[in-house]
């Protein structure tokens, strides 16, 4: 059995600026203050990731302040699943798409909606 251990006062994720003014410009399309990101159990791999735009999060979320004033609250839950990562706002193609760019993911499902972690 192992134990691993988090330090939660530093930044769980990191937001580039494009990704930053994308999740500003959706939280203030929806009149909110801010973004939550968590990780539930779906999909054919395991996990995906879950965002929505919120005023506030939940009482042991870790709340990360971006450059741009945009609150990111992270479910504590899952600092496991998303220590490290890196979101990032990328054209593929004709087509924009936020991206979890994730060291702790083992595998990902073809369609890229869920992945797991060893």
């Amino acid at each position: 059995m192992s134990v691993e251990i988090f330090d939660t006062t530093g930044n769980v994720i990191s937001v580039t600026p494009e990704a930053a003014r994308h999740l500003q410009q959706q939280a203030q399309k929806k009149g909110r203050r801010g973004v939550r990101i968590s990780v539930k159990e779906s999909g054919c791999t395991g996990y995906m990731y879950v965002m929505e735009e919120v005023d506030a999060g939940e009482a042991d979320d870790i709340v990360v302040t971006l450059d741009n004033g945009l609150a990111v609250f992270i479910d504590a839950r899952s600092v496991a699943f998303l220590q490290g990562t890196r979101l990032d706002y990328v054209r593929e193609g004709i087509n924009r798409t936020l991206k979890f760019i994730n060291p702790n993911v083992t595998a990902a499902c073809g369609c890229g909606e869920s992945f797991s972690i060893a």
